[in-house]
């Protein structure tokens, strides 16, 4: 049985059980009508035109595996930022494990979907936020259609939350092969600041497919500091959708480091609805092998006197390809908008492939908009230099692309973030870099 048409059969037994008079199921139930006509998305849609999700649709995916599994701490305390204090919010095969998190509903709440979607004293929240920015796009839809589990994040008016959150998925193989949906819903009212470090991390060299929306409010004055770590396994593969609804004078980053798995694509999406925000999208890929990143990002500047910053940097070695699609769009009343937009590629090998599309739409005429694109190699007189000085050539070649990918790493705010990417990149690069940080 084709992928698409198990998904579909499954639905009747993912309802069963679950209340069909709430909004909630007319959601899902529109959202399954509208992936069973898209359907997945292949190379004929323009958006995926660089991207072929073919050789992962034909595995035999386990959908609601029944199995309880406990992970010791000790097994996985690497994958964690263990260096700090924070909420945790951990999942094992798409389900819920209350051993290895820490959440809390005392003031903020930082709990689970399915307890919002669930519980009456959630529903203002679901009424007014779920699903009403996701696009229904093919693997939206999809997630839409089984949306159940992942992280529910709510962060009332005037609060800056202490400690981040990290939001962490684990697989661990006990299928043959395994597909997750997690969705998340994270609303930050006025006034409130919140860090998130979130992470998709396999523990098999079977199969997994997750496919995950996140959807961020960010309200009057609020700031989201928001972090993906994505290093896992070569035999994992993520669809990542993450769309952000911003108010007046609101701010949100997020960083995306992209070092591990087969195929990653990450759909990132800023909504501007509201004066003087300013949006921030940055991101490294390194990979090596046949690993394919693709990254799609869409910045709409609907309201005047915004900025938005992206800076995307690329390495990309052996037979590996990279895609950059990053759009801007500037409506006629978003006047005195200011939009930077730039992406610099490295191709270690001849091999290596980036294929790079930087897209602005403009429709107002008192604004500044500007978007770059480089690729090319490493600078043979800048390693010839340091070679003259005692650097072996190795090391040299790490230092210039660690170098390249710094103007990235200098905006994480979060230390202990900024120190274990720094070891993820040294350890892609083959050398100790030897930073004290």
């Amino acid at each position: 049985m084709e992928l698409k048409e198990k998904l579909l059969s499954s639905y009747v037994a993912f309802e069963n059980g679950r209340d069909i008079n709430s909004d909630v199921h007319e959601i899902r139930t529109k959202a399954l009508q509208d992936f069973e006509t898209l359907g997945f998305p292949s190379k004929k849609l323009e958006a995926w035109k660089y991207t072929s999700l073919n050789s992962i649709l034909k595995e035999d995916y386990s959908l609601f595996p029944e199995h309880d599994i406990a992970i010791e701490l000790a097994d996985v305390k690497k994958y964690f930022i263990h260096d700090i204090d924070s909420y945790k919010i951990v999942f094992i095969d798409g389900k819920y494990s209350s051993f290895l998190s820490e959440t809390t509903h005392d003031v903020i709440d930082v709990c689970l979907m399915s307890a919002a979607l669930s519980k009456p004293k959630y529903k203002t929240i679901i009424d007014n936020y779920f699903n009403k920015i996701a696009k229904q796009d093919n693997m939206t839809s999809l997630n839409t259609a089984f949306a159940c589990e992942g992280a529910f994040i709510h962060i009332p008016k005037n609060i800056e939350v202490q400690k981040p959150i990290q939001i962490i998925n684990f697989a661990t193989g006990k299928e043959r092969a395994i597909m997750v949906q997690p969705r998340n819903l994270i609303v930050v009212d006025s006034n409130s600041h919140i860090q998130i470090i979130e992470r998709h991390q396999s523990l098999t060299e079977n199969p997994v497919l997750t496919n995950s929306v996140t959807e961020i409010y960010t309200n009057t004055h609020a700031t989201v500091d928001y972090y993906k770590i994505q290093n896992d396994n070569v035999n994992a593969s993520l669809i990542d959708n993450t769309y952000i609804e911003q108010q007046k004078e609101s701010i949100c980053s997020v960083h995306t480091f992209s070092f591990g798995g087969n195929i990653t694509r990450n759909n990132l999406n800023f909504y501007q609805k509201g004066e003087r925000i300013d949006s921030i999208l940055k991101g490294i890929t390194i990979i090596e092998g046949k690993q394919h990143v693709d990254h799609h990002t869409l910045v709409h500047h609907i309201e005047p006197n915004c900025e938005s910053h992206q800076d995307y940097k690329g390495i990309y070695n052996e037979r590996s390809t990279g895609v950059f699609n990053g759009k801007v769009i500037v409506e006629k009343e978003a006047q005195k908008t200011n939009a930077y937009q730039q992406n610099n590629n490295i191709l270690i090998s001849d091999k290596a492939t980036i294929n790079a599309k930087p897209q602005l739409e403009i429709f107002a005429d008192d604004v500044k908009c500007s978007h770059g694109c480089t690729i090319g190699q490493l600078d043979d007189q800048a390693l010839f230099y340091m070679q003259q000085r005692g650097i072996p050539k190795k090391e040299g070649k790490a230092l210039l692309m660690y170098a390249f990918a710094n103007t990235v790493l200098e905006s994480v705010k979060i230390p202990e973030v900024k120190k274990r990417i720094t070891k993820i990149i040294a350890n892609k690069l083959g050398v100790d870099i030897g930073f004290d940080l």
